[in-house]
C-alpha cells in the first residue's frame, strides 16, 4: 500500500511501469520462496522517471534507500569505463554480489546507464539472476536486480506516438504492446548493455518495464510536485512558464517532452524570484 501510494502520488504519466512493477514487487514479496531473484529491466528516454521508480523502490526495500549498505548502484562509467579492463571487472563485479548477497540476502542491485556497458559485462552476473538453489553456498534469491537503460526509448516512443495518432489514449497502451518488442530491439541492439545477452535468451529478465514520453500536461504535474517540495504555494502561472520553456517533439505536433521532466528542477530555479 505505501508503495502504491508513493508511486501515485511522485511518478506522472507512466501506468504501465506503475503497474507492472507494483505487481512484480507484491508478488514478489509475499513470495515465501521464490525460484530466482527479481530482474526488473526499464527502458525510456531520460527524464521519464526510471531512475525514480528505482529509488522509490529500493526505499520499498531498505528504508533509507540509496543510503542503505544494501542497496548498490553502479554506473557504467564510472564504475566500468575502460573496455580493455572487462576480465578484472566481471571479478570485481561477482566478488561485490556475492559478499553483498552473503551479508543480506535482500540485497538490491540498480545497474545505471546499462545502454553505456560495455557488451557481455553484464553476462558475468548470469549464474545469480538463474534458478539455482545456491551458487557456491550462497542463495541470491531474495535479492532484487534493476537495469536502467535509456536504450529501447525510440521504439516506445514510435509505439507511443502510433497510439496518439490513431486517435487512442496512452492509458490504453498495455505491457503486450511493447513488452516482446521491446526485448527483441534490445537483445540486438549494440548500444544497449544486453545485446545478445544470456540474460534475454535464458529469460532471466522477469519483466522489460517500459516507460513512455512525457506530455505537456505530465511535465507540469512534474512541476507542481516540484513547488509543493520545496514548500511552495503552486501558482499556475509559474507552472505554464517552466512548461513553456521545455522542448517537445515531433517538430509539427510537439506532444513529448524531449527531456521528460530531467530539467524541471533548473527552470524553477530561473523562476525562484516569483
Amino acid at each position: 500500500a505505501a508503495l502504491k501510494m508513493q508511486l501515485d502520488t511522485k511518478l506522472f504519466g507512466q501506468h504501465l511501469a506503475k503497474d507492472v512493477v507494483l505487481k512484480a514487487v507484491m508478488g514478489f514479496s509475499n513470495n515465501p520462496s521464490p525460484k530466482k531473484p527479481l530482474t526488473l529491466s526499464l527502458h525510456g528516454w531520460a527524464g521519464t522517471g526510471k531512475n525514480f521508480l528505482s529509488q522509490i523502490l529500493a526505499e520499498h526495500v531498505h528504508p533509507a534507500g540509496l543510503r542503505s549498505k544494501f542497496v548498490h548502484l553502479f554506473l557504467s562509467t564510472l564504475h566500468f569505463p575502460h573496455h580493455d579492463q572487462l576480465k578484472l571487472y566481471k571479478e570485481q563485479l561477482q566478488n561485490w554480489i556475492r559478499g553483498n548477497v552473503s551479508a543480506c540476502p535482500h540485497s538490491v542491485f540498480i545497474f545505471d546507464e546499462m545502454d553505456k556497458m560495455h557488451p557481455g559485462l553484464i553476462d558475468a552476473i548470469k549464474p545469480f539472476l538463474d534458478y539455482y538453489e545456491q551458487v557456491d553456498g550462497v542463495s541470491y534469491r531474495k535479492a532484487i536486480f534493476i537495469f536502467l537503460s535509456n536504450a529501447g526509448g525510440d521504439l516506445i516512443n514510435k509505439a507511443a506516438l502510433d497510439f496518439w495518432t490513431s486517435g487512442r489514449h496512452r492509458e490504453e497502451i498495455q505491457l503486450k504492446d511493447l513488452e516482446s518488442m521491446l526485448s527483441v530491439g534490445i537483445f540486438n541492439n549494440k548500444n544497449s548493455g544486453l545485446w545478445h545477452s544470456s540474460l534475454i535468451d535464458r529469460n532471466l529478465i522477469d519483466y522489460f518495464v517500459p516507460f513512455l514520453p512525457l506530455e505537456h500536461r505530465h511535465v507540469k504535474m512534474c512541476v507542481r510536485a516540484e513547488m509543493t517540495a520545496r514548500g511552495y504555494a503552486v501558482d499556475e502561472n509559474v507552472v505554464q512558464a517552466v512548461a513553456d520553456e521545455m522542448t517537445f517533439f515531433p517538430k509539427e505536433q510537439k506532444i513529448y517532452s524531449d527531456k521528460g521532466c530531467k530539467t524541471v528542477q533548473a527552470k524553477l530555479d530561473i523562476h525562484e524570484d516569483i
